[in-house]
């Protein structure tokens, strides 16, 4: 039977025996020195781009010093251990030419080890934002994750997790961008609130040609929204919205608690606009959402 949520639940989660937890707890607890050219790369590794620089610099600290933080592996079917976290210490430590490393070795499935090592990854510094949304993303589709229990799992906001995922909606050169420092995170989420993916893409390459801050950026959006809200607002006035619609948004309007509004052009198309005014009107307007799946 499959085993749930065992990242929070500790090491009883992912082992079946009392002498299966003293050993895994001995290994854990102390750690063992294992050779380098028994320990196999993992294949869920979320990480893309290794600096050759800061490697090379963690290569000579590693001569110096040694490893001050044991790796993560499993022991494998053949005898030898697969990499659960930690490539970064390992491809160090190969490139310093020692032969055996500190590791904690741990008994975990191929799900468990997915989601442990992307949430190791996850807590990294050096991440971009870009390398976070994919993480965040891969963690919902394939260890079957909402973004609540994500929310948990990396100790972030709800709010903040949509954030980050809403980024892999913009267009692939934008997400090239944040990749390479040309925009900020700051750039990206005001870029993510405009739907048309070749205006995104005008504010983008005007972000980048005219170094404008995050401030400019959010004003020209809401300038392009009012703009849009004002357009479709000219349209609806056009063209009313039926007795039943004004019904609906009545009660769509009670059921959120906030003023709920629809668009509805000449041509019969639109969209419902539910507003918030904080992350945390935000969240209550999800978890209704959420416990409309229930």
């Amino acid at each position: 039977m499959a085993r749930k949520n065992a990242l929070g639940r500790g090491l009883s989660a992912l082992i079946d025996t009392d002498e299966e937890r003293d050993l895994i707890h001995d290994k854990l607890s102390k750690g063992i020195e294992i050779p380098i050219d028994h320990i196999s790369t993992n294949p869920f590794q979320p990480r893309t781009k290794f600096d050759d620089d800061t490697l090379e610099e963690l290569a000579e600290s590693i001569k110096q010093i040694g490893i001050i933080q044991p790796i993560t592996i499993r022991e494998t079917h053949d005898g030898n251990y697969q990499l659960i976290t930690g490539e970064r210490r390992l491809r160090a430590a190969k490139i310093a030419g020692i032969s055996r490393i500190p590791a904690y070795v741990r008994g975990a499935h191929d799900n468990e080890l997915l989601e442990m090592a992307l949430v190791e990854n996850i807590q990294r510094e050096d991440l971009d934002a870009v390398e976070i949304a994919i993480s965040f993303q891969r963690l919902m589709d394939e260890c079957n994750l909402t973004q609540e229990d994500l929310s948990q799992r990396v100790g972030k906001k709800r709010a903040t997790v949509s954030n980050y995922i809403r980024l892999l909606k913009l267009p692939a050169e934008i997400q090239l961008g944040i990749r390479e420092k040309k925009i900020s995170m700051g750039h990206a989420r005001a870029i993510v609130n405009i739907e048309d993916p070749r205006e995104q893409l005008d504010l983008y390459n005007k972000i980048v040609r005219t170094d404008l801050s995050v401030r400019k950026v959010e004003e020209l959006v809401r300038k392009l929204a009012k703009r849009k809200e004002e357009s479709e607002t000219s349209d609806s006035q056009r063209t009313s919205l039926p007795h039943t619609y004004e019904e609906l948004k009545n009660h769509l309007s009670e059921f959120f608690n906030t003023s709920v509004d629809f668009k509805r052009n000449n041509k019969g198309s639109g969209k419902i606009v539910i507003p918030f005014v904080s992350d945390d009107e935000l969240e209550r307007i999800i978890a209704i959402f959420d416990s409309l799946k229930t």
